[in-house]
């Protein structure tokens, strides 16, 4: 994994490490210039602006100037204050303007089209939420140093940053307790199924719709099964459930079903409830009270949030007394209705503070998914892209996280992954057009 810091604990690094600043500096600088010449694929004959700002970041774009400058290439330094308007022609423009903690906005020149390497963060980024209140000077490329800023992922500054690269100038990260997740942590998390495996070793009961939204509760079963469940157990209370023809589908009563899925809940690895069930008042008690009474690992999506936020007790009392682990998976419409606020721009801390609130591990879906645990630890997943944003995306979500639950998986382990797996699944799809349906295939 990746680790993540904010600005603030980025300033901490520098203030404990036994490294000399200049030191760091000159391991900054010399980590830009290496990137500058493989962008430029050589030196000889090539022209460099770095547009330099009065800070650390300054100093490593002059760094980098220097040692550009000794590798023969044509550099010319501008203050980031008196940058005139417009750029000659160059060949690359390195942005060391601002860095992370600049506040307000500056007005980047007109560099004529030639490519931008950025220092840290591209300079008018808020390093921490990645909002862009005033101009910014896109990147193909941006190097930081020791970890990722969350400002490069979320809002602009993702879109902004091009290629990050992360330098190693030093600095000791440990003790990071934010990371990206990356395809061969998933690879390592997922365990492989036994030779001697039985289905009911991977065995998923899932509580999902209802009238019109029978394909929500399809979604669910069909993505568990693709992912990893041996055998799926499907209803939809008051009606006839639609799932794949492999699913076993049990009837339930339309008011006070909660006994019956309680009954012999204890045969399954993991339970996902709530896609497509309706936020009808008679399903609200129902779904607490299986939430609450349940043993086993629950997946709590969709309207089974929406029964949890709105029961008299509120969400943080229902999962807090759970016996069993629980993985909640809000976008940012239910996670209003859970905390009665939007996450904010800062969407880490947000889905930290939840999962401390409610004891679950908390999946907070968006362009960039942020995987929270209860102690603290979170996982970024940056792989998924507007492919997702389809109907009954989050229902095959639920699905792939319950199956991934029941070979075991730690829940914290099994939320990061299945976003993971959503993520790339999309990636395989086609470039518009996509369905739900697409990313179980």
């Amino acid at each position: 994994m990746i680790p993540i810091v904010t600005p603030a604990e980025a300033r901490a690094l520098d203030a404990a490490s036994p490294v000399p600043v200049e030191r760091l500096v000159e391991r900054a600088g010399a980590a830009v210039a290496r990137e500058a010449i493989a962008m430029l694929g050589g030196t000889y004959g090539r022209v460099v602006h770095v547009i330099a700002g009065p800070g650390n970041n300054g100093a490593d774009g002059r760094v980098a100037a220097d040692r550009l400058a000794q590798r023969g290439v044509r550099v010319r330094v501008h203050a980031a204050d008196s940058c005139p308007p417009s750029l000659p022609p160059a060949d690359l423009v390195i942005d060391a303007a601002y860095g992370t903690g600049f506040r307000g906005t500056w007005k980047p020149p007109d560099t004529g089209g030639a490519p931008v390497l950025a220092v840290d963060v591209p300079s008018g980024i808020d390093a921490l939420t990645g909002a862009a209140p005033g101009p910014v000077l896109p990147a193909a490329a941006t190097v930081t140093f020791a970890a990722v800023k969350p400002g490069l992922l979320f809002g602009s500054g993702r879109s902004s940053a091009g290629r990050v690269v992360v330098a190693d100038i030093g600095l000791d990260v440990s003790a990071t307790r934010a990371h990206v997740v990356e395809a061969a942590d998933v690879a390592a998390w997922v365990p492989s199924r036994r030779r001697d495996a039985h289905k009911w070793n991977h065995a998923l009961r899932v509580v999902a719709g209802s009238p019109g939204m029978a394909g929500a509760a399809h979604l669910v079963c069909a993505a568990a099964q693709r992912t990893a469940a041996g055998i799926v157990h499907l209803s939809s209370p008051g009606g006839d459930a639609a799932g794949p023809v492999e699913t076993v589908v049990r009837r339930l009563p339309p008011f006070d079903w909660h006994e019956a899925v309680l009954a012999d809940v204890h045969r399954f690895g993991a339970l996902v409830i709530g896609p497509g069930l309706g936020r009808e008042e008679h399903t609200i008690r129902p779904v607490v009270d299986v939430v609450e009474r349940c043993i086993m690992p629950v997946v709590v999506d969709g309207d089974g949030l929406f029964a949890i936020a709105w029961n008299e007790q509120g969400a943080p009392t229902v999962l807090r007394g759970r016996d069993g682990s629980t993985v909640i998976t809000p976008h940012d419409g239910e996670y209003t209705l859970l905390t009665g606020a939007p996450p904010g721009a800062d969407r880490i801390d947000a889905a930290r503070r939840l999962a401390v609130d409610t004891g679950a591990v908390v999946l907070l879906k968006g362009p960039v998914t942020v995987v929270a645990a209860p102690e603290g630890d979170v996982r970024v997943v940056a792989n998924g892209d507007q492919r997702l944003a389809t109907a009954g995306s989050g229902d095959v979500l639920s699905g792939i996280v319950g199956a991934l639950i029941t070979t075991g998986m730690a829940p914290f382990d099994a939320a990061a992954a299945g976003a993971w797996i959503h993520g790339d699944a999309g990636a395989r799809c086609a470039a518009v057009g996509v369905v739900a349906g697409d990313l179980v295939s």
